[in-house]
């Protein structure tokens, strides 16, 4: 039998990376807590931490994590029912999302929800090829993921195709591609990454020229709508979802670079097969604003 009391204090370790302040979450001392954690182990026969910088849970820890995710989320579904107070019980939701659908049509779909329920809503944001790491970990209880195949305990459905445009400012345009974009043309022309970690930008620009990142100068941005503000004031050129800026095309004041080099991307909702109440409610909402959105690009 699993002691949910130190499933917890194994989540609360995880979540705040440090002992001490898992204590004042508990509040416990760090030597109770580190005791929990210590009684775990030992009754699964195996480490379910890795006591480094970042804490990381073991393979173990992160299935027992995952475990206690849906116990949670199956908990706050019926107590409401049990205390017959739907109203005021707060029921908190974690997902993970890429910054595009965050900042296009994801808050309208939230905003279905909050306004019949009392939802708290915790992002995990990431680029869409790895949202689905959160979803692995048992961090959330879905992922907007790129990523085509469902996970164990875990079911999907497909959103729609979010298109990407290339795309500038007239002023950019008229300072660096003056004659064309060519190969020396980007070699001095800003482009913009989300982070480290995002290669969009990086394979298309060498599929299509056969430069590669690291030849041309490139901002970092962890911001979606900060990436359409950098096109629009003649910062830098870059990938931009075409939802995104329907107006700034329409207008003028975002120019498609190359239109007949669109970037098609397919988008899945993942989630765990169990949903009831406000989790199923949250993630119909999810699908349905979705598939309206992506399909009226």
């Amino acid at each position: 039998m699993l002691d949910y009391k130190l499933l917890h204090a194994l989540s609360v370790v995880v979540d705040e990376q440090n002992f001490d302040k898992a204590a004042s979450v508990l509040a416990i001392t760090q030597s109770a807590v580190s005791q929990r954690i210590k009684s775990l182990e030992h009754a699964i026969g195996q480490p379910v931490l890795i006591r480094s910088q970042p804490i990381v849970a073991t393979h173990i820890g992160k299935k027992l994590l995952a475990h206690y995710q849906q116990v949670k989320l199956l908990e706050q579904d019926i107590i409401p029912d049990l205390s017959g107070d739907k109203k005021h019980e707060t029921i908190t939701a974690n997902i993970a999302s890429n910054a595009d659908s965050l900042a296009t049509w994801l808050i309208p779909a939230i905003g279905d929800v909050c306004h019949e329920y009392n939802l708290a809503v915790n992002f995990r944001l990431a680029d869409e090829n790895r949202t689905i790491n959160y979803l692995k970990d048992g961090e959330v209880f879905g992922a907007l993921s790129t990523h085509a195949q469902a996970l164990p305990g875990c079911t999907l459905e497909k959103l729609g195709d979010m298109q990407y445009l290339l795309v500038a400012s007239p002023g950019f345009i008229s300072r660096y591609f003056t004659q064309g974009i060519n190969v020396q043309a980007l070699a001095t022309a800003p482009a913009v990454a989300y982070d480290q970690k995002d290669d969009m930008h990086i394979k298309y620009i060498e599929r299509i020229f056969g430069l590669k990142g690291g030849a041309y100068p490139c901002h970092t941005v962890r911001s979606s709508e900060a990436f359409v503000n950098f096109a629009k004031h003649g910062i830098a050129y870059c990938l931009i979802p075409k939802l995104q800026i329907q107006a700034e095309l329409a207008s003028g004041e975002l120019i498609n670079l190359l239109p007949e080099h669109t970037i098609v991307r397919a988008l899945y909702w993942h989630h765990w097969v169990l949903l009831k109440g406000v989790f199923k409610a949250f993630s119909n909402a999810i699908i349905l604003r979705a598939q309206h959105a992506l399909s009226n690009q």
